[in-house]
């Protein structure tokens, strides 16, 4: 995916262009050329891809012919995604409906607009020849293909970033705006465009009372939300960090709800759906993770210490494994199963059933933030009673769950030194954890390599390696622990 960075400008229709001015040294002027651009809009019906701030197209003309998807990333900045042309004008190729399932969720794309551009760029260049900078003056008319097939003309210019630095498009756009140019109404030309037939559904949004605790977690909920949607199209591509940033925003939704469930009820569905998407994401997210890791410890190793082809073994079967279950993530995000959970999602943003408590000050949220923390002590407590090694682990690790549930609490309420004390009692846990996983993994793939009549030496010392890292981490909780308890008791 390309990142674009541009600025959009309205500009009346007898507007004249500025030639850049006080230019970095070496830099040139090249230009303007005139395209004819023809794009033609595809969307749902009930404009869906639009609503969230989507443009699907299919482009004749210019120097980029081809299909563009160009998702919303942050102000100013937006992810796109370019193929070639096919030779079907009305449909639009697999791979692009796919990476727009999430907001479509099966419901078939047909053309809803058509824009005629006529486009008169300038570059700026410099003296390596790479493009800085290009200025697109755009004479542009649109039409909806609805009932009345509406038609509107106008005229803009954007600048767009291409390799250059960001003060100089800033400079640009500030030559511009004192030649009478002004910042765009609309995110898009089809934004324009469609709005001026008529009014685009935005995402339903829950009104609630400002400064209330229904709104603190309603807008914590519904960031989530976006994160969670935002993340849908990278992990289809498998992008790197894409799989953890998607469970991460369904654990933090999970953790939430069960919070907070005294502001908004009803959501235990939502939380096993939640419960069942991290779990579908977490199989590939795990062994991207111990792949990472063994291929870090390898090459920490002293190569004398190195024999038979482990590397092999656990680079490119896990690898393998990581595969098919980026193909099991693929085919669950697809289904009617997770088309209902983002429904359910959108409702809880939408229309969430709010309790009384909902209304009162947002400060009557610190109580949940101090059980939160409760709930971490009694786990630890539980915990320390056990002496049976397996089970006095597996008490540990309902520490570390508690203790991520307190964290993502705080994260709502804004308390960003709980978030810390709470993430380092988490962090300390995760590491211990991790190295157990490791030993655990370890012994398998020497098992199926000595079956194998491969030497499993290496696969000794790596499980030595693990086997420290987790008693270091074991050693460090209890003055970790003393710590934070110390802290959070003045905190809260």
């Amino acid at each position: 995916m390309a990142i674009e960075i541009e600025d959009k400008f309205d500009v009346p229709l007898d507007y004249e262009v500025p030639e850049p001015a006080n230019l970095p040294s070496g830099t040139e002027i090249v230009g303007p050329k005139t395209h004819q651009l023809v794009a033609l809009y595809f969307d749902t019906p009930d404009l869906r891809l639009a609503a969230r701030g989507i443009t699907l197209r299919r482009r004749r003309g210019g120097t980029d012919p081809g299909w563009h998807l160009k998702l919303p990333k942050a102000k100013g900045v937006r992810q796109e995604i370019a193929r070639p042309l096919t030779r079907s004008a009305k449909i639009v190729p697999p791979e692009l409906v796919d990476l727009v399932l999430a907001y479509t969720r099966g419901t078939p794309l047909a053309p809803i607009a058509e824009l005629d551009t006529r486009r008169t760029v300038t570059t700026l260049v410099n003296a390596a020849g790479v493009r800085l900078v290009e200025i697109a003056d755009d004479r542009v008319k649109g039409t909806v293909f609805n009932d009345a097939k509406h038609v509107e003309r106008w005229r803009e210019v954007e600048a767009e970033l291409i390799q250059g630095e960001e003060k100089l498009l800033k400079k640009i756009g500030k030559q511009l705006i004192k030649a009478g140019a002004g910042p765009a109404d609309s995110a898009s030309k089809l934004a324009r465009l469609l709005n001026a037939a008529g009014p685009v559904p935005e995402p339903q949004r829950a009104e609630t009372q400002k400064g209330s605790a229904g709104e603190v977690v309603v807008d914590y909920i519904s960031s989530q939300v976006s994160a969670l949607l935002s993340q849908d199209p990278r992990v289809r591509g498998a992008e790197e960090d894409a799989v953890h940033q998607m469970r991460v925003a369904a654990r933090r939704l999970r953790s939430v709800l069960k919070s907070f469930k005294t502001i908004v009820e009803g959501t235990e569905n939502v939380q096993d759906e939640l419960k069942w998407l991290g779990e579908v994401l977490g199989e590939a997210r795990d062994l991207e993770v111990i792949r990472e890791r063994f291929a870090h410890r390898l090459d920490s190793l002293d190569q004398g210490l190195i024999v038979g082809p482990i590397r092999a073994r656990l680079s490119s079967d896990l690898l393998d494994e990581e595969h098919e279950a980026y193909d099991r993530i693929r085919e669950a995000l697809g289904g009617e199963r997770y088309f209902a959970l983002l429904d359910a999602l959108d409702d809880l943003v939408g229309t969430p059933v709010l309790t009384k408590v909902a209304k009162k000050p947002a400060d009557a949220l610190d109580a949940v933030a101090a059980k939160s923390w409760r709930r971490v002590v009694r786990a630890y407590e539980a915990a320390q009673a056990i002496e049976e090694p397996v089970e006095h682990e597996l008490a540990m690790h309902e520490v570390r769950k508690a203790a991520k549930r307190a964290r993502y609490t705080a994260e709502t309420l804004g308390k960003k030194k709980l978030v810390r004390r709470a993430e380092a009692v988490q962090e300390v846990l995760g590491t211990y954890r991790d190295g157990i996983v490791a030993q655990e993994r370890l012994m398998a793939e020497a098992e199926t390599a000595r079956l194998a009549g491969e030497d499993t030496f290496t696969y000794g010392v790596l499980t030595g390696v693990e086997r420290a890292a987790a008693q270091r981490a074991h050693e460090e909780f209890p003055e970790v622990w003393a710590e934070t308890t110390a802290a959070v008791a003045e905190l809260l």
